[in-house]
């Protein structure tokens, strides 16, 4: 059967991203047609979302809840498969036209490559896919012949500016941070901060990891190493600027200092919808940006001795190699033990600068070499962790 709607792939459909960008879907059916859905654990929002949107296929990652799943589908017309290879098998199906990483962490990047391999259109959110191996995947885009179509809003920003600039040089771009909930802070202001104060992030709403991450900056130092790959920069032409408002989402200035900025309310279903509509902007209900409601734009320098995470990641970028797969392992490692309230909040960048220091330094790294690297940068995190290194 032959459509005109793009079939979208949404890999990791019940995370924050994967249910806005199923918000789009359902606000344009005209326009997309979801061919996929997967998810590591949530089986049961899997089973509604499916339900909903009919795919032709799902995959539920933890393969302990394969039979509930297919038990659930298995009066639909639906494909139920199981595990982290069929993860990498789904997305190479004919039937799908754009594949939406939308995964946390690491695991994004093997499932990534293979749809990149199978020459499908990407819409990237998961940003540790070009952080651990940027190099790689950007090279093999480029033989691929494959777009990839940011939908971090700030990477999202970005290439909104430079359409229709794309033959024009770039001098340098700025992302902006919203400093997180701990903007002003000082470390011996954060000695104390609990669990939940670090995941009530001031202007986005956001999965566990990510939301640490913001606390932390980790993210925009995530967010600096993906902009260097996917807009082919420089580390001395990407800049930080804490902007606590979230409403310039990053800016681009341009050889001739003149400077283009992406503006508008914090909302991840803009960007999400612009990556899988580009080149065409669809009109959308969402809420609309007043100035007279924000009379003051501000914007500070980041604070990056109290917020070493983001010091680590510009480091790791500029040793290049395999080092930036190490600090998003051991960074992994560290929000984790957070999360279980193993750890305090100033002892995760602790985690991450030991890892850098103790890792093998890899300069021009394979495939096997991230897996590798990925692998013991983890084992050497739990061991720091564990007081046995």
């Amino acid at each position: 059967m032959t459509t005109d709607k793009k079939r979208i792939a949404i890999l990791g459909s019940t995370g924050s991203i994967g249910t806005q960008a199923l918000d789009v879907v359902a606000s344009h059916p005209d326009v997309f047609e979801v061919e996929v859905l997967t998810a590591h654990h949530n089986a049961l929002l899997l089973v509604e979302q499916a339900r909903r949107f009919k795919p032709n296929a799902v995959v539920i990652v933890n393969e302990e809840h394969y039979e509930f799943v297919r038990e659930s589908l298995k009066t639909e017309p639906i494909k139920v498969y199981a595990g982290e290879n069929a993860l990498s098998s789904v997305v190479q199906m004919d039937t799908i036209d754009m594949v939406l990483t939308a995964l946390v962490g690491y695991s994004g990047l093997r499932p990534t490559i293979k749809a990149i391999e199978a020459g499908k259109t990407l819409a990237l959110a998961n940003k540790e896919t070009l952080v651990v191996a940027g190099e790689l995947v950007t090279s093999l885009a480029r033989e691929k012949g494959v777009n990839i179509y940011p939908v971090d809003s700030e990477h999202s920003a970005i290439f909104q500016c430079i359409v229709g600039e794309f033959h024009n040089k770039i001098e340098k771009i700025i992302l902006t941070a919203s400093g997180g909930p701990f903007r002003g802070k000082k470390p011996h202001d954060l000695k104390g901060v609990t669990l939940a104060q670090a995941l009530k992030h001031p202007n986005w709403s956001m999965g566990a990891k990510v939301t640490i991450d913001s606390a932390t900056l980790m993210n925009k130092g995530l967010e600096v190493i993906e902009a260097k790959w996917l807009f082919g920069l420089t580390t001395a032409q990407v800049e930080v600027i804490v902007h606590p408002q979230s409403i310039v989402h990053s800016l681009v200035q341009f050889e001739d200092g003149s400077m283009k900025a992406q503006m508008g309310l914090p909302d991840m279903r803009l960007p999400i919808q612009f990556a899988m509509s580009y080149p065409e902007r669809l009109k959308s209900d969402f809420p609309r940006f007043d100035f007279l409601n924000y009379p003051s734009l501000t914007f500070e320098k980041p604070d990056m001795e109290t917020f070493r995470n983001l010091a680590l990641a510009f480091e790791a970028l500029n040793r290049a190699g395999n080092m930036p797969c190490v600090l998003n392992a051991a960074n992994e490692v560290a929000v984790a033990a957070f999360l279980k309230e193993r750890i305090g909040f100033l002892e995760m960048p602790d985690v991450v600068e030991r890892c850098l220091q103790k890792m093998d330094y890899i300069k021009t790294p394979g495939y096997e070499d991230y897996v590798n690297t990925d692998k013991e940068t983890r084992i050497r995190a739990s061991e720091f962790l564990n007081g046995r290194s």
